[in-house]
């Protein structure tokens, strides 16, 4: 966001702030306002998720970043004023007791689950599942009893999708039998979860709608959210997945279809299942806790403004 903040700063210094938080904001007069407040001797923290941004960095007293990785990209002159804050896990309660006691059938398909914040047309890699899998996709998509704006959805996205050849495979994408697209909310994630025996979490680059590779900056808030609730994840490696992911004991990277599908297979077993999802949550609560995440940021901003507990 780029908003106009233009004559704040004699404001908040009227009004005695300490610190001023610029949350995914930006631009020339976010900028601006942020160089006036330290003159003003007003500390300033600047957050942002999935890019950097080195010149409100520069302009601000702290940046907080979600990822190591997305730290390691700002220049070395700044990286000492960059702090790391992973995205917390919101409901550490929820988690899966059952993995099923099968291996997956036509009849009975293992339940994979992908969540996502877009409204896939189609699965990075997999692309059509085994008979012995089934994906449910939850993501940006109309409400599931709002068949009209659903059908109208898809109509649309046919229209736009591009050649022949793309509007067929998205129209098998939507046949499929083994695949379903379910609206995203704060509840029925959490649903589709518990329902699933494992979680994946497949990217494939794409250099035209995503050109500058911005999917390397993704934090693991994604996979961290599967994996608290002890589920076994197979995932796309990534910079910022690869160390949550011991491969082969809390989880899986899998980088061509062939692996997919190897890593798959093997949690077809349900005991395999059930380890790797206990090991995954235990990995997700020690180092992505709620609680954790919020110490680090209350004690990154006590340390910016040099707060002092007198507490023993």
């Amino acid at each position: 966001m780029t908003p106009d903040v233009s004559g704040l700063a004699v404001r908040l210094k009227a009004e005695n702030f300490q610190v001023v938080f610029f949350q995914k904001v930006f631009g020339d007069s976010v900028l601006t306002l942020a160089r006036e407040l330290r003159k003003l001797g007003i500390k300033t923290v600047f957050s942002i998720c999935d890019f950097i941004n080195p010149a409100m960095c520069e302009a601000t007293d702290m940046t907080i970043v979600v990822t190591d990785h997305l730290k390691s990209l700002y220049p070395k002159e700044l990286q000492a004023k960059v702090t790391v804050v992973h995205d917390g896990i919101e409901k550490p309660m929820l988690h899966k007791t059952e993995w099923g006691g099968h291996a997956g059938s036509r009849q009975e398909p293992i339940k994979a689950v992908l969540v996502t914040s877009t409204e896939l047309d189609k699965i990075p890699l997999l692309v059509s599942p085994p008979e012995w899998l089934r994906i449910t996709i939850v993501g940006s998509y109309s409400a599931d009893d709002n068949k009209l704006r659903r059908l109208r959805d898809h109509q649309w996205r046919l229209r736009n999708i591009g050649p022949l050849g793309q509007k067929l495979d998205y129209m098998r994408f939507l046949a499929n039998p083994r695949i379903r697209c379910h609206a995203w909310g704060p509840e029925s994630v959490y649903a589709e979860m518990q329902q699933a025996d494992i979680g994946i979490i497949p990217i494939e680059p794409d250099t035209v709608r995503d050109p500058t590779g911005a999917w390397k900056l993704k934090s693991e808030n994604r996979l961290t959210l599967k994996m608290a609730m002890a589920l076994p994840v197979v995932a796309t490696p990534i910079p910022s997945y690869e160390p949550v992911i011991d491969h082969g004991k809390n989880g899986f990277l899998a980088r061509t279809p062939s692996e997919w599908l190897k890593y798959l297979s093997a949690l077809r077993d349900p005991q395999l299942r059930q380890h790797v999802g206990q090991l995954a949550r235990q990995r997700a609560l020690a180092g992505y806790s709620m609680d954790l995440q919020a110490q680090r940021l209350i004690t990154a901003l006590q340390n910016l403004i040099g707060y002092h507990s007198t507490t023993s």
